[in-house]
């Protein structure tokens, strides 16, 4: 008898070491809700790049309706440092979120010591499920590669496309590709046009909405993208869009439409351009993005209503972005939404298109007056009026910000080096970014950053083992619960910990 129980005790002292050993280095030494049920077969993971409590809080409070990520049944905090950095960067941050693997700044799918570890979507496809990738920026950006690429430089943009190619994932759909020929030479392993390798790995590649919309499951492999592509091979600002443009919640639909499937299906969707709104601090930018990876969710949503017992929804940020307060010096307590509903344009359309015509037809000969009902026109801020009264109405001092920056943009400012005009304008076009500050403010919302910070994000989940994802853990413990629901074991190694980060 006393045999048997040291038996009993040695058996759980090694099942104990072996869930330890496959637990990230955040959950070890603590207790970690390990997921003992029927595995789910429909997984989806939402991932809102920068999207952090503020923005989520902002959403809807210009919207006046709460966001169905925000009716999940569980909600959990989490926190997201790099390995070697307390602020992290998004391919860090995604790496941990589809690996497991605290990792360092940079890196895409490895460890610090550039060993690669698998993701869930690569394991998923390993297990005989359908994987799909969906991204409002560029497919081969930081956050979707971090599921298919493993490099050490997240800016190899050639070697993370021909991981595309080379995935056999079922489902590719957002942004375009930024490095298709190796013009940037940063792979030294040139294997030819990824086009061509997507081609010949069986991929129909679809390029316009019409096409998009025929798209059937019997297609096969399909990657496709939307025809414009604003910036950096990425969709529109969902404010930009028109009808012609593909938006991020059909995207979603067509992926599940395209995954569907009796051997399950794992489905990463990313709302990129929340993070890249959030960089510029233009706050409607980012809102009404927020509002379409809602809708995003909504989809996954209402597939969950078919699969009740089935389906699992994760919806997470990588990181908060911008500083962004719910709450401005000038206007103390006072907080006025409705002043953001009169911008009809996102930062980037207007310094791309409106301010570089501009520039163009008048060649630094027109005043700053003559371009107040532009501003006007696409922000609603107004030179006239009671400022005490109106949240509109420019203030005098922020007149002489605008004037500033005004000349600073028609003389081609961009780049600052002084602190003073980087804190004022960041790398962004000083009139564009001034009048967003402006508008921000007067609506009652600072921002303190054009770069990430380290405020913890909220995770949220909704069906098969959605009770694992309440409390408060590392980025880290996300892969390592989605996993345990897909009954999978997680490949994980030891990270480095902010202790022993110090210690060297």
């Amino acid at each position: 008898m006393r045999f048997s129980n040291k038996l009993r005790v040695l058996v759980a002292l090694m099942v104990c070491a072996m869930v330890m050993a496959a637990a990230p280095a955040f959950a070890k030494g603590k207790k970690v809700r390990v997921y003992k049920g029927k595995p789910a077969k429909y997984v989806f993971l939402f991932i809102g790049d920068g999207m952090g409590l503020p923005q989520k809080s902002a959403t809807e409070a210009f919207t006046g309706e709460q966001l169905i990520m925000n009716t999940f049944p569980a909600q959990g905090m989490t926190t997201t440092s790099a390995a070697n950095r307390f602020i992290i960067g998004s391919a860090a941050a995604a790496t941990a979120i589809a690996s497991g693997q605290q990792t360092n700044i940079g890196m895409l799918g490895m460890a610090p010591s550039q060993k690669h570890v698998k993701s869930i979507a690569e394991m998923a496809k390993a297990d005989g499920m359908k994987v799909g990738i969906v991204s409002s920026v560029s497919i081969d950006h930081a956050t979707p590669a971090a599921f298919y690429a493993h490099v050490p430089t997240r800016g190899q943009y050639y070697d993370i496309d021909v991981a595309l190619a080379e995935s056999n994932f079922d489902f590719f759909g957002g942004g375009g590709l930024k490095d298709i020929s190796n013009k940037k030479k940063n792979s030294k392993n040139f294997k030819g046009n990824v086009l061509d390798l997507i081609k010949n790995a069986g991929y129909k590649v679809v390029t316009d909405k019409e096409a998009f919309n025929a798209i059937k499951p019997g297609d096969g492999k399909v990657i496709a993208w939307n025809a414009w592509l604003q910036d950096s091979k990425a969709m529109p600002y969902a404010m930009d869009m028109t009808e012609k443009d593909i938006t991020l919640p059909e995207f979603t639909a067509k992926a599940i439409e395209m995954l569907d499937n009796p051997e399950g299906f794992f489905l990463m969707v990313e709302g990129g351009k929340i993070d890249w709104a959030c960089h510029a601090n233009d706050a409607a930018a980012f809102i009404y993005n927020t509002v379409a990876f809602d809708n995003s969710i909504k989809e996954a949503v209402e597939f969950a209503k078919k699969h009740p017992k089935e389906t699992l929804i994760v919806v997470t940020g990588d990181h908060e972005c911008g500083g962004l307060t719910l709450g401005f010096a000038g206007t103390k307590y006072g907080s006025y939404f409705d002043a953001l509903q009169p911008q009809t344009i996102s930062f980037q359309q207007f310094s791309d298109q409106i301010v570089k015509l501009w520039k163009e037809e008048h060649k630094g000969k027109a005043s700053f007056e003559d371009f107040q009902p532009t501003i006007t026109h696409y922000f609603g801020l107004e030179f006239e009026g009671d400022a005490k009264k109106n949240p509109l109405v420019v203030k005098d001092y922020q007149l002489a910000m605008l004037k500033d920056a005004y000349e600073r943009t028609m003389k081609g400012e961009k780049k600052f080096k002084d602190p003073e005009l980087y804190n004022l304008y960041g790398g962004y076009d000083p009139l564009t970014v001034t009048i967003t500050h402006v508008l921000n403010n007067n609506a009652g919302l600072g921002w303190t950053s054009y770069k990430h910070t380290a405020v913890p994000v909220a995770t949220s989940a909704m069906g098969v083992g959605s009770s694992s994802f309440n409390g408060y853990y590392h980025n880290t413990d996300i892969a390592y619960k989605i996993m345990a629901i897909m009954g999978m074991t997680p490949k994980v190694h030891a990270g480095i910990n902010n202790a022993e980060l110090a210690a060297k």
